[in-house]
């Protein structure tokens, strides 16, 4: 039997089973399950496991076991670049002989899962910013990790005219999803505007990141429940399931971070992050250019946050919906900083 017939066990006896404090090898004394837009998470006491929904989009595809075991692969090499000692390995869910399902038995596997070592959520940088535990020392430790990882990343060999038809197409993209819920559709075309503008007016800025080397492949999806604030850093769940996503000049991944700081209500932390940045590695960001990486990434927050209603219960529509507002409201902050000279 091929990893593309694997035995017939369904998503919700998988899920039921991995609920199970019982099914896991290492004694546990609860698990707590997180279901998210692509993956189920099953968070025990000492380890985390994450198996990927068998979900097909334009923009990824995990509908076969044989992909999804591929992708769980491809996140561990990839995240083991920042988080080398939490990603531990992939693991099989099998069906044995008796019919039973098994974390890493023998059997055929049944599906695949990432296994890593459970942070501690004090050291989150989201938890940290939501009990103002975050200090300007935590932020220049963090950002001098990245700094170094950047500064030894290779360059994505890409024009400057692909690059920047790469936001005018997902500028259109942003407004054309949003556009589909009851927002105000001239705000949210007027951001796209402002942010299209900028992109035709500043064509040398644009160019000059991809000449210098600053367009990379980088983590992808940087945002403070990725990012542990243990010594030495950690950055966990980099984007891996399409390599276009992740593929960033090194300023939009500070400008995401920063703005998704200030949305968590650390608005401090963006400065701190490109004077320490700067400092050590020479690079000095044109802060307009900042500005449109930020209002481009919370447009796009707003378009993710809407699409969870997607997949979420009716009663947590409202709460999506907000999210969404609200970064929609932070986007339009920045687009109008994007005339300043």
């Amino acid at each position: 039997m091929s990893e593309d017939q694997p035995p017939s066990v369904g998503v919700e006896t998988k899920v039921a089973f991995l609920a199970q404090a019982s099914s896991y090898p290492d004694p546990t004394s609860t698990v707590n399950v997180i279901e998210t837009h692509m993956s189920w998470v099953f968070v025990t006491d000492e380890i985390v496991y994450k198996m990927k929904k068998p979900v097909c989009v334009p923009y990824l595809d995990f509908s076969t076991l044989a992909a999804r075991k591929y992708f769980c692969e491809v996140s561990l090499q990839l995240n083991r670049r920042l988080a080398a000692d939490v990603y531990l390995g992939v693991v099989a869910l099998t069906r044995e002989k008796d019919g039973k399902l098994q974390l890493g038995g023998s059997g055929v596997p049944a599906e695949w899962l990432e296994k890593m070592r459970r942070l501690p959520e004090e050291y989150m940088l989201d938890v940290a910013i939501g009990a103002g535990r975050v200090t300007q020392q935590d932020v220049r430790r963090f950002t001098g990790t990245l700094a170094e990882f950047y500064l030894h990343a290779e360059p994505v060999e890409i024009s400057a005219g692909r690059y920047r038809e790469r936001f005018r197409r997902g500028i259109r993209d942003n407004n054309q999803a949003l556009c589909e819920y009851e927002f105000n559709g001239r705000q949210v075309e007027r951001i796209g505007g402002e942010q299209l503008g900028l992109l035709e007016r500043e064509q040398e800025m644009f160019k000059a990141r991809v000449e210098s080397g600053k367009v990379i492949e980088a983590h992808g999806d940087l945002r403070p429940e990725h990012v542990c604030l243990l010594p030495p850093p950690v950055f966990i769940d980099c984007l891996e399931f399409n390599r276009d996503f992740r593929v960033m000049d090194v300023a939009d991944e500070l400008s995401y971070l920063a703005m998704e700081c200030e949305f968590a209500g650390g608005a401090f932390i963006g400065p701190v992050i490109f004077a320490a940045y700067e400092q050590q590695t020479g690079d000095r960001v044109n802060e307009r250019l900042v500005y449109f990486y930020k209002s481009y990434r919370a447009l796009l927050r707003a378009r993710l946050a809407a699409w969870h209603t997607r997949d979420h219960a009716p009663a947590e529509h409202p709460k999506w919906l907000r999210r969404a507002g609200a970064y929609i409201d932070l986007a339009e902050r920045y687009a109008k900083l994007l005339d300043r000279p």
